[in-house]
């Protein structure tokens, strides 16, 4: 008898192949049948509902949240039972005390700095370690490019030496041989952004040899995007290293339309023999802290050298300059318009009545120049503030999504006073608008993108399908009700049409309601 059955579901299995209807059940944390009129210690009526293998987050941010609130309702209401951690470059390991006490502040933005944490961990072993103390879903790991330039060169804005190289590629290798699936880079983040190809070229072929994939935020969205595209495709190809496009995507007014031209780049370079796949997010607007904007140069040398610069009136000339007429390096190559700059989240109450408006708007409100304004709140919040960045188009959102390498991914932040929605309703909205309203995706083709696809770029051989023997990672929704409830102005709200989901067999949402249970944990990679 199973400890579960679930009966009668019509069953999406993450190959993308027709959906069926069989009973399914779960024992030991496993699919332990597929059949018709299977008994269980617990039976579900899942007559009308679709089963899908849980669904896999590419590109997530919960490095630390999923730490201090384990529960991680934001993920698990979706139906995640995977994410990706360690993504854009930056996250918390490898460090050493200073690096980790650096990264708490850039990082604020992204994950707060909770007051009492307890910061146990400096390798990517002992991060994993800690994630397996109890999560609610399972989380994999990218050694974050960024970081681990921190790490060993600083934050200086110049090539490594041939030893630091060295050390880079030993640490690389070991964090790799620890656990960790690949690497990622943050490369219009500093201090990943000083690194030239040859040198992603040598730390992508330590990654391939440990049959990794490499999952760049590249160099520019906007103006240069495709060259920034083939330059991530060079790296692969000449280090043999297996690429992830991370929130694949054109963005801003020069790339309006231009999705076309980046698949046939991708599409001409599979068809050469490259293992390419990418990741997107379902909204228009991104996401990232509010000092990213800021060109490469105006932050070398760390954030206290950073903030010393944006304090001094000449220099800050300089960078206005840099920001609103040529377009700086932080903001993709393209002049910022404030109108479409939002402040999203902010670290003092002083500053609350920023939320929710563009700089923009808020200069105009207080009779100042936005640029001014812009300065003052980095100071002010010492760089830890988010923002949307409303920069993207429907139709490359729509083109991206159906193409055969596509996988999904959040990108989403869940802290600040109002975080994208994304952290909340991306996998939803996949199957609300784009399937159910807009028809881009059949259903099963969308169950593929967000759950066996990711998998297999992941080398999970137990996980993505709903197949006997795989680790019951499961989701039950109504695929006429399923949606995205998540706002911009109300963006912490649980998913509607997802009764049930399962993490290693235990029920982390019962009929809507999450239970607290922490079945999760790493998800280290396999020599």
């Amino acid at each position: 008898m199973d400890d579960v059955v679930l009966r009668g579901p019509l069953i999406a299995d993450g190959t993308g192949t027709p959906a069926y209807r069989a009973d399914v059940g779960i024992k030991d944390g496993v699919i332990s049948s597929i059949g018709h009129g299977l008994t269980g210690t617990r039976s579900i009526d899942a007559d009308g509902l679709v089963l899908a293998p849980g669904f896999i987050d590419m590109h997530s941010h919960s490095d630390l949240r999923v730490l201090a609130e384990p529960d991680h309702l934001a993920k698990v209401s979706q139906g995640v039972t995977t994410e990706v951690l360690g993504q854009d470059g930056l996250s918390y390991a490898p460090v050493n005390d200073e690096v980790l006490a650096t990264l708490r502040g850039q990082l604020a933005g992204w994950n707060d700095d909770p007051p009492g944490f307890d910061w146990n961990w400096r390798s990517v072993g002992e991060y994993l370690d800690r994630l397996d103390r109890g999560i609610a879903v399972n989380a994999a790991y990218l050694v974050p490019q960024g970081t681990l330039r921190m790490l060993v060169v600083g934050w200086d804005d110049r090539p490594p030496t041939e030893s630091e190289m060295d050390n880079m590629k030993s640490v690389l290798a070991q964090s790799l041989a620890e656990g960790a699936m690949g690497m990622s880079s943050g490369l219009t983040y500093t201090p990943g952004m000083y690194a030239d190809t040859s040198e992603l070229v040598q730390l992508c072929e330590v990654v391939g040899q440990h049959g990794g994939f490499y999952s760049p935020h590249h160099r520019s969205y906007g103006a240069g995007a495709l060259e920034a595209y083939a330059e991530m495709v060079d790296v692969s190809k000449r280090s043999g290293c297996a690429l992830h496009l991370a929130h694949a995507t054109m963005n801003f007014p020069v790339n309006k339309g231009k999705a076309p031209e980046l698949l046939q780049l991708l599409d001409d370079a599979i068809a050469g023999g490259a293992d390419i796949s990418l990741d997107t997010y379902p909204y228009l607007p991104g996401a990232t802290y509010l000092s990213a904007l800021l060109p490469s140069w105006a932050t070398e040398g760390g954030p206290e050298r950073a903030l010393a610069r944006l304090s001094d009136v000449d220099t800050r000339e300089r960078i206005r300059a840099e920001i609103e007429e040529t377009g700086s390096d932080g903001c993709h190559g393209v002049p910022v318009d404030w109108d479409s700059i939002e402040i999203n989240g902010v670290r003092n109450d002083r500053n609350t009545h920023l939320v929710g408006a563009s700089v923009l708007q808020s200069a105009a409100r207080m009779g100042r120049a936005p640029a001014d304004l812009y300065f003052d709140v980095l100071v002010d919040e010492r760089m830890g503030t988010s923002c949307l960045m409303h920069v993207g188009h429907e139709e490359n959102v729509q083109a991206i999504m159906k193409h055969p390498a596509h996988t999904g991914g959040s990108d989403g932040l869940l802290v600040g006073d109002r975080p994208h929605p994304r952290a909340w309703g991306t996998f939803p909205r996949y199957f609300a608008r784009y399937v159910r309203e807009l028809g881009v995706l059949s259903l099963e083709e969308c169950v593929e993108h967000l759950t066996g696809r990711a998998a297999k770029r992941l080398r999970l051989t137990d996980r993505g399908l709903v197949r006997e023997g795989y680790a019951a990672d499961l989701v039950l929704f109504d695929a006429a009700t399923i949606a995205d409830t998540a706002t911009f102005d109300q963006p912490r709200q649980q998913a509607a049409g997802i009764p049930y989901v399962f993490c290693n067999g235990v029920t982390v949402i019962d009929d809507g309601t999450a239970t607290g249970a922490l079945p999760g944990h790493s998800l280290r990679s396999r020599p």
